[in-house]
């Protein structure tokens, strides 16, 4: 008996699971942020070296520095979990592993991120 299925229907359940697309736009857009914050921070990096802990504190207590700065480690922190996400979901093939590994790095790099935001708002409340 021949199976009368379109194509379209053969290909149910199969290929993209509609998120993909997304996330590709969202590591392109957190790229191209991160282009003007790198440039940020690499002067700010560079100012620290001329710097007392006192005047960094005055300099990341300015509100544009301070957006800056968790603009950055917001972008930078989704931007690495994204680009681990693709390695992980491309390179690893048994599910049980997958799944561990992609809930090990959003859980890490969530929490290296709120480490990062709590030290500034530690750093700029005194």
């Amino acid at each position: 008996m021949t199976e009368r299925r379109t194509p379209l229907s053969k290909a149910q359940g199969l290929g993209s699971a509609k998120t993909g697309s997304s996330d590709w736009s969202m590591q392109r857009l957190t790229a191209v942020a991160l282009v003007p914050l790198s440039f940020w921070m690499v002067a700010f990096i560079k100012r620290l070296s001329d710097m007392d802990y006192a005047q960094i504190n005055i300099w990341l207590a300015d509100p544009l520095n301070s957006l800056c700065a968790v603009s950055f480690i917001l972008v930078a922190f989704y931007h690495a979990v994204l680009g681990l996400q693709v390695v992980i979901e491309d390179y690893v093939q048994n599910m049980a592993y997958k799944l561990t590994l992609l809930w090990i790095v959003k859980l890490g790099f969530s929490a290296l991120a709120i480490s990062a935001l709590l030290s500034i708002l530690r750093i700029i409340t005194k």
